[in-house]
């Protein structure tokens, strides 16, 4: 079955360019419904950004596949009388890797482009025979001014979100690589699932819930909002998750998991084991290819909060894998993005109206 065409991946692309910054995802929400919106009976937004498309609204029985559209950001937090910017965090941003990067303040007038600046390493001063390295409180953004009203009069003031200014792109005709793939990708290819079934003309005998979901980078508030007003039987999520085959990483900590050997399927407290089970066997029966992750107390991610919802909701995770999370580089295998979308594509057809996913009955 192929699975990408050309209007798919022109809208990945587009779709990754766009920024998304935690609470602020409304740009790329809209992108992504335009999308969608072909493909399903009925959408809807809710109150804080979730977009939710519906596939046989009128069902009883409800399933969801479920992705998240922020991305990490800063916020800017405090602006000196020369004209610099300090940032706090908005999602887990990485302050290692800011200073020299280029970036876009979002404010009414528009974007405003910037830079971390980082002191040159010929007036950096050694304490104890170390240099400082960078940290929350001493990244800095620079936008060419020389002083806080200046600042102020490019519409930028404290609370503005900034992103990074990285594009997608691709790395050996293997790789698909750019900020916020986590978790866009995912986002991509739950409407991919939506486009396939439309297409394919297949007929489900359940609701289903396409759901790109905001604020999974300050604690899945968006999946637990939204799973609330759903209130659905099944949720298939997908999210990303760490490839253990680069420099510096522990695999007895972290697992061994490979970008290009398939989606991985997660055992945790919050995975549903019969779902669980569902999803492995259409992957042996369909022969696509996947991994397997313990993910111990919790998953991390959305799947947390549909499973912890509504007296208990039947969950799973699906996850791709991608190296160098909450960078400019993330990094995500095309072959393991094609087998994402076949597994839940598969997966829904192998679900039953009203089926019963109980441990004992």
């Amino acid at each position: 079955m192929a699975i990408l065409n050309k209007q798919s991946l022109s809208f990945l692309e587009k779709y990754i360019n766009n920024p998304s910054p935690v609470s602020y995802e409304s740009s790329g929400q809209k992108l992504w419904l335009d999308y969608l919106k072909p493909y399903v009976d009925e959408h809807y937004v809710d109150n804080y950004g979730t977009a939710v498309g519906i596939i046989n609204p009128g069902a009883e029985y409800k399933v969801v596949i479920e992705a998240h559209a922020d991305e990490i950001s800063w916020y800017v937090n405090y602006i000196t009388g020369e004209g610099i910017i300090y940032v706090c965090r908005n999602g887990g941003s990485d302050h290692q890797i800011a200073p020299s990067k280029r970036v876009h303040v979002h404010t009414d007038k528009g974007i405003i482009p910037g830079v971390f600046g980082w002191p040159a390493i010929h007036t950096r001063h050694k304490e104890n025979g170390k240099e400082e390295a960078p940290s929350l409180k001493n990244i800095f953004v620079d936008v060419g001014c020389t002083s806080k009203e200046e600042v102020e009069e490019l519409g930028i003031h404290v609370g503005c979100v900034i992103t990074f200014s990285d594009e997608f792109t691709t790395l050996n005709n293997r790789y698909y690589v750019g900020r916020a793939l986590d978790n866009r990708a995912g986002g991509f290819m739950i409407a991919e699932v939506a486009r396939l079934l439309k297409e394919n003309k297949k007929k489900l005998p359940f609701g289903l819930y396409v759901v790109n979901a905001v604020q999974e980078e300050i604690g899945l508030r968006g999946a637990e909002m939204i799973a609330h007003h759903i209130r659905p039987d099944v949720a298939i999520v997908t999210d990303v998750t760490h490839d253990t085959q680069t420099p510096m990483i522990d695999k007895k900590v972290q697992g061994d998991v490979f970008c290009g050997k398939g989606p991985v399927v997660s055992y945790a407290p919050a995975v549903q084991t019969n779902l669980n089970r569902l999803i492995v066997e259409t992957a042996e029966k369909k022969k696509i290819p996947f991994q397997r992750q313990a993910s111990s107390r919790s998953t991390g991610t959305d799947t947390d909060a549909f499973a912890y919802s509504n007296a208990g909701v039947v969950s799973a995770l699906v996850s791709l894998p991608l190296r160098y999370m909450h960078t400019t580089v993330e990094m995500v295998h095309k072959e393991d993005v094609d087998n994402c979308i076949r597994l839940m594509y598969e997966s829904l057809l192998a679900i039953r109206a009203g089926q019963d996913f109980r441990y004992l009955k």
